[in-house]
């Protein structure tokens, strides 16, 4: 137990205490099932999972609430591991260093899984309540959300029986949101052609480092750097006109978070390194002026050493920076539908160019089909034009606001009455597994929101304290006032 157990509302927090400790990759999640099923059985509650993993635990009506309708809550176990490289961390054993820091809290290096773990558990919580009004509950529980919602897809078609949800994966306060954007990878691979280099050759390892990152979806529009790509124009402007091999370049770690820091490793002559190092310099100098607004810590380093023993030949080298400048990144489109929302984007998410392949993975999202479609077909005539063959996944469907919701007159109305003031109805520029749901459900009435989460995805990932307390005011309030309606 730690300083999080001491916050307030205690039953929440003391669980998302316990959360801090298991490991919950995607598609690793057995120990976070693991203490929802044994939390189940503790309250004497039925679970059940599905053949994905996906857990549902269904709580009774409170009484005299009976006749009510169900009510799904839903949130998913998994986390974006993410961590600064200085930051000693063994995601598979390690419990998360949470810390306070002002009216937050944060973690000490790395993502603090409050998405979506303040949203598992306010779920647990519910299901441990005994003052509350409720009607018959469905806690759902989903896995592998974070790696492109496959649990919601794989979801078993007869495991809910209510036909209204309240999603919990909301990170914005005061927004109800009742919309989502679509989305869908894309991979692109290309043999390399290794070779000695030539006698005497020196190496340079480059490091760009210090970026914000964070999440491909909702902080897309913030204009923050990619620093694969940046690494790669440094390159190209700093060691273009000077006689080089690539012998690596690879960044990037999760297909729904901006890349924070990227490593490449030149080998040249022991005569041109010096040349090739101030060229590197003085563009990546020029690129921390022109980014400072939005990446006011992006650093670098450049350290000399003994050349490897293989480096890719010129049209390898030149295959490589070149998909890795030339691909899109960031926003291709606004809505002219919903002012500041963005319609389309895409994220070039992960490079490694290590062996003898190059590997990309570009995650691209948009709420308007044919826009994704589009954005796709042009990432992959840009990786054809270079050779590399495009694998392109399925995705996932977006989710159309219904303006007409009654859930939604309902969370408004509470809203209003419980906090005060009118909340802010939209849609947002990420993933969330309500499209994927309604289309297993036709019928299921559907809303989303949360807590205060800002920069998730990274490791500046911070939870507004006081804003978990009034999200589960309201969460509560609602599962109230839905057991009195029906």
């Amino acid at each position: 137990m730690t300083l999080v157990s001491e916050l307030e509302p205690r039953a929440l927090w003391s669980h998302f205490d316990r959360i801090l400790a298991i490991p919950r990759a995607s598609k690793d999640e057995e120990r976070a099932r693991r203490y929802v099923i044994e939390v189940a059985e503790r309250l004497g509650l039925d679970s059940r999972v599905d053949d994905t993993g996906n857990v549902v635990v269904r709580k009774p009506a409170s009484p005299g609430r009976e006749s009510a309708a169900a009510t799904v809550v839903q949130a998913h176990l998994d986390m974006v591991q993410e961590k600064n490289s200085d930051v000693e961390f063994d995601w598979s054993r390690d419990a998360i260093r949470a810390r306070r820091d002002g009216d937050y809290l944060t973690a000490d290096g790395t993502t603090l899984g409050s998405d979506c773990g303040v949203g598992v558990a306010s779920m647990l919580a519910l299901a441990e309540a005994r003052d509350l009004v409720h009607g018959p509950l469905e806690l759902l529980f989903t896995v592998d959300e974070e790696t492109g919602l496959n649990g919601a897809a794989g979801l078993g078609e007869d495991l809910l029986a209510g036909r209204r949800l309240i999603n919990v994966d909301s990170e914005e306060e005061g927004v109800l949101t009742i919309g989502c954007a679509g989305g869908a990878d894309s991979h692109l691979r290309l043999a390399l052609a290794r070779i000695a280099p030539p006698a005497g050759s020196r190496a340079l390892a480059v490091g760009l480092f210090g970026l914000k990152g964070g999440h491909s979806g909702v902080d897309i529009h913030l204009q923050r750097g990619n620093a694969i790509q940046l690494l790669a124009r440094a390159l190209v402007v700093g060691a273009g006109g000077t006689p080089h091999q690539l012998a690596a370049l690879s960044g990037g770690n999760a297909h729904n978070a901006i890349p924070r820091e990227a490593r490449a490793t030149l080998v040249a002559g022991s005569g041109e390194v010096g040349a090739i190092r101030a060229g590197i310099e003085a563009e990546l100098t020029a690129i921390r002026d022109e980014y400072r607004p939005a990446e006011p810590d992006l650093e670098w380093r450049i350290d000399e050493a003994e050349a490897p023993a293989e480096v890719y030949d010129d049209a390898s080298g030149a295959a490589v920076v070149h998909l890795a400048t030339g691909l899109p990144h960031g926003v291709v489109a606004m809505s002219y539908d919903i002012p500041g929302l963005v319609e389309t984007s895409t994220n070039l998410a992960t490079l490694a160019a290590t062996g003898d392949h190059l590997e990309i993975q570009l995650s691209s999202r948009s709420s308007v089909a044919s826009a994704l479609r589009a954005l796709r077909g042009r990432i992959r005539a840009i990786g054809r034009l270079a050779g590399a063959a495009v694998e392109e996944g399925g995705g996932y469907p977006g989710w159309k606001p219904d303006v007409d919701s009654e859930l939604l007159r309902v969370v408004q109305r509470v809203h209003e009455r419980q906090l005060g003031k009118a909340a802010e109805v939209g849609a947002i520029h990420a993933g969330l597994e309500c499209g994927i749901i309604g289309e297993k459900y036709p019928g299921m009435d559907m809303i989303s929101f949360g807590p205060q989460i800002e920069f998730p995805h990274s490791p500046d990932e911070r939870v507004h304290i006081d804003s978990v307390a009034r999200y589960y005011e309201l969460l509560t309030a609602v599962l109230a006032e839905l057991a009195g309606s029906g």
